[in-house]
C-alpha cells in the first residue's frame, strides 16, 4: 500500500546495450575514486551510466542523437556541460549530490527530468523546458512549490519526501494528471482548484485533518491520503470517478459520506477505528469493490472477520493481504 512507483521506459535495443557496456568499462574501476565520463559512440541514442562513480558531467559534446541520458547513483554535484544535447528527451540524475537546478535551458526537447534523492532546496531553472511532461524531485530539501508556471504540458509532478508545508503555485498546471506530495509537512488541502485533469492525488504521511477543497477535481480516480490526522470522511461528493481510495492510518470511526462513490475497486482502510459492523453496510453499494483492507481496526477482533466481510461485500477478491477463496 505504499505510494505508487513511477514506471520507467524499457531498456534500449541490443546495440545500445552493447554501447553502454563499453561505456561502463571506461568509467568504472576498483579504486573508489571519481571517474571521468567518456562516451564512445557519437550515434548512441540511449546513454546509461549508472553506478559509474562519475563526479563531473563532461565530454558529451560529440553526441548528436542522444535522447536518454541516465546518470543514476553517481557523485555528480553540478548540472553542467549539457547545452549541446538539444535532442535529449530524458535526463536522470537520481541519487547524486546536486544542490541546484541549473544550466538546463538548452534542453528544449526534454520531456522527463528526474533529480530525486539529491540536495536541492529550491525548484528553479525550468522555465525554458516547456515540453516537460514528468518531473521527479523526490527526497530533496525543497520547502516551497514554485517556479513551475511555464510548464503547461506537465502531467506528473513528484515532490514526495521534502519539506513542503503548503500546496501552492499550481494554477498554471491545468494538464497535470498525477501529483505526489507524500511525506511532507502539509496540513491543509488547498489551491488545487485549477487541476481539473488530475487523476491521481497522493498526499500520504502529512498533517491533514480534513478532506476539503476537492470539488473541482472531478477526474480524480485515485486518492492516497493515508497516515494523516483524519477523523471523518467528507468532501468527496464531486469525485465520482474514484476507483482507489486509501485512507489507512487515520483515526476514522465511521464510513460516512461515501454513497456517491460507485466505482470504487480498492478501499484501503486499515489502522483506523471502525468498531461497529454496521459501518460495513455503508459501502455495500460499491458493486465493483475487489480489495479492502480493514486489518488493525477493532472489527478485526471478530473471530469470523473475513467471513463477515465477504458476506457483506460479495464482489471481494482480496481481504487485507490475502486473496479470497
Amino acid at each position: 500500500m505504499s505510494e505508487p512507483e513511477k514506471v520507467k521506459p524499457n531498456s534500449a535495443e541490443d546495440q545500445a546495450q552493447s554501447d553502454n557496456d563499453s561505456i561502463e568499462e571506461n568509467n568504472v574501476n576498483n579504486d573508489g575514486d571519481e571517474q571521468e565520463l567518456v562516451v564512445l559512440d557519437p550515434e548512441a541514442t540511449d546513454i546509461d551510466l549508472n553506478h559509474g562513480r562519475i563526479g563531473i558531467i563532461e565530454n558529451l559534446e560529440h553526441l548528436q542523437n542522444v535522447e536518454t541520458l541516465t546518470l543514476r547513483w553517481n557523485q555528480i554535484k553540478k548540472i553542467e556541460n549539457l547545452s549541446s544535447l538539444t535532442t535529449l528527451k530524458e535526463l536522470e540524475l537520481y541519487d547524486n549530490q546536486v544542490s541546484k537546478l541549473e544550466n538546463l535551458d538548452a534542453l528544449v526537447n526534454l520531456e522527463i527530468l528526474d533529480v530525486s534523492h539529491n540536495h536541492l532546496r529550491k525548484i528553479e531553472g525550468l522555465d525554458a523546458l516547456s515540453k516537460l511532461k514528468k518531473v521527479y524531485l523526490v527526497s530533496n530539501k525543497i520547502s516551497c512549490i514554485e517556479n513551475l508556471s511555464s510548464l503547461k504540458n506537465l502531467e506528473v509532478l513528484e515532490l514526495g519526501d521534502n519539506r513542503i508545508r503548503t500546496i501552492e503555485n499550481l494554477d498554471g498546471l491545468t494538464n497535470l494528471k498525477q501529483l505526489f506530495l507524500g511525506k511532507n509537512k502539509i496540513s491543509k488541502l488547498q489551491n488545487m482548484d485549477k487541476l481539473i485533469n488530475l487523476t491521481t492525488l497522493s498526499i500520504q504521511s502529512n498533517r491533514i485533518t480534513r478532506l476539503e477543497h476537492l470539488e473541482n477535481l472531478v477526474c480524480l480516480e485515485e486518492v492516497y491520503i493515508s497516515h494523516n490526522g483524519l477523523k471523518g470522511i467528507e468532501g468527496l461528493d464531486s469525485n465520482k470517478e474514484l476507483n482507489t481510495l486509501d485512507m489507512a492510518g487515520n483515526a476514522i470511526e465511521k464510513l460516512d459520506n461515501l454513497d456517491q462513490l460507485l466505482k470504487i475497486e480498492e478501499f484501503w482502510f486499515n489502522d483506523n477505528h471502525i468498531s461497529d459492523w454496521n459501518e460495513i453496510k455503508k459501502i455495500e453499494h460499491m458493486k465493483n469493490l475487489a480489495t479492502v483492507y480493514f486489518e488493525h481496526n477493532p472489527i478485526q477482533e471478530s473471530p469470523d472477520y473475513r467471513r463477515k466481510l465477504k458476506l457483506a461485500l460479495p464482489s471481494l477478491t482480496q481481504i487485507d493481504a490475502t486473496l479470497c477463496r
